[in-house]
Parts: C-alpha cells; structure tokens; sequence
C-alpha cells in the first residue's frame, strides 16, 4: 500500500510548516508528499527547500486549489492518495489508523475520519449537520460537504474512473467530487477524529465567496446532467438542487437580480417536471 500525500498550498508558509511537521510526526508515515505551490510570493519555497528537503515541491502559476490537487495527483506514483489543506494538521495515528480499518476492509477504496475543529484557536463543537458517518452516504453528501479532504484516503483507481477535481468550481470542488464518488462507492468512516481543521482565518474559501450553496447547485446541476443515478438517488439530487434554487431565486428577486433570478427559476423550472 503506497500512500502519496499532497498539500496545496497558496501563501500559507507558517500553516504548511505545522501542517508538514505533523505529517513527519506520523507513526505511519506516507511514502511521499508532494507540496504543490499554488502562485505563492511569500517564503514557501525558501522554507521547504531548507526545512523539509525530503518534500516533492511542484510549483504553478495560481490556478486555485483543484487545479493544484489535481497537478499532485499527476505527479504522484502511490495507488492510494491523502489530501491535507496546509491550515490544518493530522494527529500522530492518523494513517496508521486508516491503513489498518483498509486491511480489515479491501474491498472499500475511500476512507475519512472524524475531526477536531479548532476556530480562532479554541475547540468548537460542529454542529449536528456535519455529523460524518460511513457507507452509502450520498444522501448524507447532498446538503453539505460531508467529508474534510483532510481525512481522506482515497485510491486512484477512482479518479481514473470518475475524473479528478472540477477546475471550473471556484468553491465546493470537494463537495461536487463527494456527490460523484458517493453516487458509486461506499466509504469507510472512522469513528476516531484524527486530524485538526483549522478555522477562522480569512483567506478560506468560505471568506472569500458568499452564497457557496451556489457552487453547490452547479455541482448539483452538473451531476444530473452527466452522472448515472439510481432513480432513488436522482430524486433526492433534484429535491436538494431545487431547494437551494428556490432560496436562492427568491433571494435574487428581492434585490433585483434579475438575471439570476431567471437562472435559478430556469433549473427550477427544468428539474420540477421530474419530481
């Protein structure tokens, strides 16, 4: 089992330094980690070229966080690939743990955790709704993203399946590559939080674009329009899609967006004759 780690990571040196350390401090350590540098101008390259020399470091001009992931998956040479985002940090057992529950389970290919979620450096609990759990989870994926890449370990067989991260989605790429992947395979959850997600900083993603339940009814949209569902599964994607629709449209309406209001009253009207 060759695991390759990767972190994109953009202007993050002192996040990518703990999130690297911990890393090293695994008792099952990855047989490669692959730093992909998403355009950054700070020190990253200074501080991994001297402190981490062991790290593959791939470099790209800023693309956003899938295009980065999917470069690192390129370059990786392990049948079973790890994510870390560089503001978060796994603790010690984490693949140990995952490594041994595949054993005992060969024939699943996606495995995640639970996690600990630190905001502005104190210990919050997460709310009911992202409650992670294990299977056939898709339903469970539908609202929200369901599981941190953080914890997941996935084999490669399943992006030479079902594709890699959508570059187009500037949001929720993982919650669109969850839908996918939960859509066809059943995943293996450990009960056990074994990494940290961090919170609370302002260049997350969720800072930088409101509404992200737009990206997720494009994602939605495009699972339709492109994926095999059961009937049971297509139904419950186009009961979620025209729930967020409709919250956005009318939201569109009563600030004279009327262009967007059209958008979302087209997919609404598009998807309505099915249910």
């Amino acid at each position: 089992m060759k695991i390759s780690l990767i972190i994109p990571s953009y202007n993050r040196s002192s996040y990518l330094k703990r999130a690297l350390q911990s890393v090293l401090s695994q008792s099952h350590l990855p047989n490669e980690i692959i730093v992909v540098d998403d355009g950054s101008s700070d020190n990253t390259a200074d501080m991994l070229r001297n402190e981490f020399p062991q790290v593959t470091y791939l470099y790209q001009e800023n693309k956003g966080v899938s295009s980065a992931r999917n470069l690192g998956i390129k370059h990786a040479t392990g049948d079973w690939i790890a994510f870390l985002d560089s503001d978060d940090t796994w603790l010690s057992h984490k693949l140990e743990k995952q490594v041994s529950a595949l054993h005992q389970s060969p024939e699943l290919k996606i495995c995640h955790t639970e996690e600990i979620w630190i905001r502005n450096g104190v210990r919050v609990n997460a709310m009911n709704k992202h409650k992670k759990s294990g299977g056939w989870i898709f339903k469970q994926c539908l609202p929200l993203c369901a599981m941190s890449p953080s914890s997941i370990l996935i084999h490669r067989s399943i992006f030479e399946r079902l594709g890699l991260f959508d570059e187009s989605l500037v949001a929720c790429e993982d919650y669109d590559l969850w839908l996918r992947i939960s859509n066809q395979y059943p995943v293996l959850f450990i009960e056990q939080a074994l990494i940290n997600k961090y919170g609370g900083h302002e260049d997350q993603l969720s800072h930088q674009h409101w509404g992200m339940d737009r990206f997720r009814i494009q994602a939605l949209d495009k699972l339709l329009k492109h994926s095999i569902l059961s009937d049971e599964n297509r139904c419950l994607a186009i009961n979620m899609l025209l729930k967020k629709s409709r919250i956005f449209q009318k939201g569109a309406e009563k600030r004279g967006k009327i262009e967007s209001a059209a958008h979302y009253q087209a997919l609404i009207d598009l998807y309505s004759s099915e249910v």
